[in-house]
């Protein structure tokens, strides 16, 4: 049998800024269904990282490949369509302002495909109701619901396409612990009910521990000696407080 070839395949990419290098000798793979969370101090590259993996940002070395398909090589166009196979979901949720929830979450539908008004009803309404809102807050404004709720609709706007990969910024900051729990639990019964493909950006390891199969910690490069990997850590998330490296079982253990 044929091994299963990895959805994501980060294969030691570099991206600078000017001069300013912010990941170097970035490699690691993502299975289909596997949840991986990114974790590290502030300035190590996390979020540039993710924005990466979607093409938002260049990279200067290396490759990335999606399904097989190597982001660097495709047109904008293409490297558009691929981005409907993902799914975002914002650190503050990023909903536009000037929309009602429902438009939100159906704001994807309408921009990539041809479904009718009522398809696109139904769709939102099973999300909305997914994510645990009353379907009341279709209506509302982001400026009329709290951050939780705007969370949760920012996860129901990601699934909207049916995507292959989401991937989450910081899902729980700024949540009290009972909503960041009630997140978790929506995380995990995303995956489980669509088969997803998740990449999570925390820094609350309860958030690792619960959600994660396997965690990778990067360091920020200032902080390194020469020639050191920018990974420091690449196992399963209970691992972290054991690992070798000192600065990893400071992080890890600051954060439970």
């Amino acid at each position: 049998m044929r091994p299963v070839e990895p959805l994501l395949c980060v294969d030691n990419i570099s991206v600078q800024f000017g001069d300013q290098t912010i990941l170097r000798g970035i490699s690691f793979s993502v299975a289909r269904g596997e949840m991986l969370a990114v974790i590290g101090e502030s300035g190590c590259g996390k979020t540039v990282l993710l924005k990466t993996l979607i093409g938002l940002n260049p990279y200067s070395a290396g490759r990335i490949l999606f399904d097989g398909i190597e982001l660097n090589q495709l047109s904008s166009f293409e490297l558009a369509q691929i981005r409907t196979r993902f799914g975002f979901v914002f650190q503050q949720a990023a909903l536009f302002d000037s929309m009602t929830v429902g438009e939100n979450i159906a704001f994807p539908l309408v921009q990539h495909t041809k479904k009718k008004k009522d398809e696109i009803q139904t769709i939102i309404e099973t999300l909305i109701d997914e994510v645990g809102l009353d379907r009341s807050v279709l209506l509302k404004m982001p400026a009329e619901i709290s951050g939780g709720m705007r969370k949760r609709a920012g996860i129901a706007r990601a699934l909207a396409l049916e995507p292959e990969l989401i991937l989450y910024d910081e899902p729980t900051t700024g949540l009290d612990p009972v909503m960041s729990e009630l997140i978790n639990e929506l995380m995990i019964s995303v995956r489980r009910q669509h088969h997803v493909t998740g990449i999570m950006i925390t820094h609350d390891m309860h958030s690792v521990l619960s959600v994660a199969d396997r965690a990778l910690m990067l360091s920020p490069l200032a902080k390194l000696a020469a020639g050191e990997p920018q990974i420091r850590f690449d196992g399963s998330p209970a691992g972290l407080v054991h690992s070798p490296d000192a600065r990893v079982r400071q992080f890890a253990g600051s954060r439970y």
